[in-house]
């Protein structure tokens, strides 16, 4: 793929570069013979030329010689030139403004090696013409202009031409190449690692691609944020999927032991139901009902709780005095009768602290903690509910003189399925406290826990809204 795009690359320019190489040759070519077929390059000894022919129009016969009038002489004086007029016998017939080393007599040939060559001086250009029957040399003392003769041969020029165009055109094709290669690698370079990207989002890799400057930053800029889009969404996925995985092996794991408790009851029952007293049969019958409900609230929670963690539940929040909220919390379970005897006190330092919160759920967590001091500890335990303001929080502290918590079980307080080793209190589904804190912290609130074993200050729970 990488190749096919700089062989792409390269065809393009190297057509191009050929076809403007080879127009322009042509239009080269073109100019180069209609000038020198017109004799006319733009030169000054065009010019020259041009004034040496039509010199004529300015000689005149006075007594049989020539004669240049006054605007001839006063061209000759702005051209720098002479004149020399010569008749059929080579002599000199008449001069103007001549050098003295000048010759007044001419053979055929130097007649034709005067025109063909300086033979005056290396600044004198002289040109040949007639005027009135006379022949004249007419020389410009100007060294800016010059006449080369070319003698050439037709076949040489166009063989020589066909070797000139195929040279350059070899020299155009190496460079087109050359410059190809190195702009089109650098051009194409860019496009090889979009293409490397997309194989990656094909095989969902989402790594992010360095951004060049130049025309492809968008296009690489915009790659990334899809990248980045579609690994949010992967890890999404993989979160949901593990989520999933996790509830179905969660409640398997669960649902094992009243299962496996409900279906030996029921045979049990099936096989001696003859005979069994009514009262075995309402012992075993309430054990079957004791599982079944245990089961539901097992899957309850476990609902709860993955909800919780994977942030899929939605709170319904709404507006409540958080002091007036735990006076009845602690007002109903005084009038409990599992805790009716028990010592729960209610403490606050305000009348009202007011904050968005679900108050189902937050009763849910409150209760949960003060249920686990009042559970794991003897009757003669005392639980304290204090509230009280700590700018710009509202603190809620549940405290109890208890046994307290071993420190080796304190990091696992907020595990699932957590049971302390000093207790054998088996009441519960062991998600009580994972399920609160994951109430407190979907309400964006701190939670902290310490706790002191076989002393006086028992646990304290403190959480701050």
């Amino acid at each position: 793929m990488k190749w096919k795009l700089t062989l792409r690359f390269l065809r393009s320019v190297m057509t191009i570069v050929v076809i403007v190489g080879i127009v322009n040759a042509i239009l080269f070519l073109s100019l180069f013979v209609i000038k020198v077929n017109n004799n006319n390059f733009g030169t000054e000894e065009a010019s020259a030329e041009t004034f040496s022919r039509t010199f004529s129009q300015y000689v005149e016969l006075q007594a049989g010689k020539p004669v240049v009038n006054e605007e001839g002489l006063k061209k000759l004086q702005e051209m720098s030139a002479w004149v020399q007029f010569l008749n059929d016998q080579g002599e000199q017939a008449a001069a103007f403004y001549t050098p003295k080393e000048l010759k007044t007599e001419y053979s055929p040939i130097e007649i034709v090696q005067m025109y063909k060559y300086k033979e005056l001086d290396a600044r004198t250009t002289v040109f040949v013409s007639e005027a009135q029957n006379f022949s004249y040399f007419l020389g410009i003392n100007n060294p800016k202009i010059g006449r080369y003769v070319m003698t050439y041969d037709y076949a040489k020029i166009f063989k020589d031409v066909n070797v000139f165009l195929f040279i350059f055109l070899i020299v155009d094709v190496l460079i087109v190449i050359l410059i190809g290669f190195l702009f089109g690698k650098k051009l194409t370079a860019p496009l090889h690692t979009l293409i490397e990207g997309i194989q990656q989002l094909r095989e969902r890799r989402f790594k992010k691609m360095p951004t060049p400057k130049g025309v492809y930053e968008d296009v690489f800029r915009n790659m990334n944020e899809l990248s980045e889009k579609l690994d949010r969404h992967e890890e999404e996925r993989k979160r949901l999927d593990q989520m999933r995985e996790e509830w179905i092996s969660n409640v398997s794991h669960d649902m094992k032991t009243p299962l496996a408790s409900i279906q030996g009851y029921a045979e049990f029952i099936n096989d001696s139901a003859t005979d069994l007293t009514a009262q075995e049969l309402q012992e075993y019958t309430s054990i079957i009902k004791s599982k079944s409900m245990y089961m539901k609230d097992l899957l309850d929670d476990l609902n709860l709780t993955t909800r919780l963690r994977n942030h899929q539940l939605s709170l319904q929040f709404e507006e409540v005095n958080l002091v007036q909220f735990l006076r009845e919390i602690t007002i109903e379970l005084l009038n409990d009768p599992t805790f009716g005897e028990r010592q729960i006190e209610f403490e606050a330092n305000m009348v009202k602290a007011v904050h968005k919160v679900d108050k189902k759920l937050l009763k849910r967590a409150i209760l949960n903690f003060i249920y686990n001091a009042l559970v794991h500890n003897d009757e003669n335990v005392v639980v304290k509910i204090r509230v009280e303001t700590i700018s710009p929080h509202t603190q809620i502290t549940i405290s109890d003189n208890g046994q307290g918590i071993p420190a080796k079980d304190l990091e696992q307080v907020f595990e699932r399925y957590y049971r302390g080793t000093n207790t054998t209190s088996k009441h519960g589904t062991g998600l009580g406290m994972a399920i609160a804190r994951d109430i407190i912290w979907a309400h964006e609130g701190n939670l902290d826990l310490t706790s002191d074993e076989n002393t006086n200050t028992g646990t304290t729970i403190t959480i701050l809204l």
